[in-house]
């Protein structure tokens, strides 16, 4: 409709610009879309075989939440970060990469403008735990027995804004990982999703 609408001669330079960006919008989407899928899907058929490394966990997840920084600031949301310093995992990094940032976007997208994010990266016996908490609408207890399943979302009021993969492609990955992760939520007041890493 918008493609259409930019082809009349009748139409505002603001409008012009306004179906524009709503071009734009579902163009992001539908490539979200399309690269979840093939990277589920390669995950699935153990096309993707994990690249293992030792590295340092807490200088990955920092440089995570620095593509967040203008996002947070938008919205008001105020980051609280409690991190060891040098945390080494022996894992796939360009695959946590993954998980870190669907957390993260997760967190920003369901927290509303004024709320407070906060990840934690810390040791904790053979494992290191990176939580991300944040003080969002909450989850039900029925949505938190779905939420790793592809195409599922819990809430439909930010349905335009994902597509129902991101926290199945982070179950898979951490499954690929030999890791954990779950999720304590209070509907109302806001989730925590924890996972658990080996450490190096």
């Amino acid at each position: 409709n918008y493609s259409k609408l930019l082809q009349s001669d009748t139409i505002t330079e603001e409008q012009r610009l306004e179906y524009a960006q709503g071009i734009d919008r579902a163009t992001q989407r539908m490539t979200a879309l399309i690269t979840n899928i093939l990277k589920m899907n390669k995950l699935e058929n153990q096309q993707i075989s994990p690249k293992v490394r030792e590295y340092d966990l807490t200088e990955q997840v920092t440089e995570c939440l620095l593509a967040f920084d203008d996002v947070l600031e938008r919205k008001h949301i105020d980051l609280q970060c409690e991190m060891d310093d040098r945390i080494l995992v022996k894992a796939d990094p360009e695959l946590l990469t993954l998980v870190w940032n669907n957390l993260l976007s997760n967190a920003v997208k369901f927290t509303p403008e004024g709320g407070s994010i906060t990840v934690t990266v810390k040791p904790e016996n053979e494992n290191a735990v990176v939580s991300v908490r944040d003080t969002g609408c909450g989850i039900s207890p029925e949505t938190a027995k779905h939420i790793f399943d592809k195409f599922y979302q819990g809430d439909t009021s930010h349905a335009t804004e994902g597509n129902g993969l991101g926290l199945a492609l982070v179950k898979r990955v951490i499954d690929l990982t030999g890791g954990e992760i779950s999720v304590s939520s209070t509907p109302g007041e806001g989730s925590a999703f924890t996972v658990k890493i080996k450490r190096g």
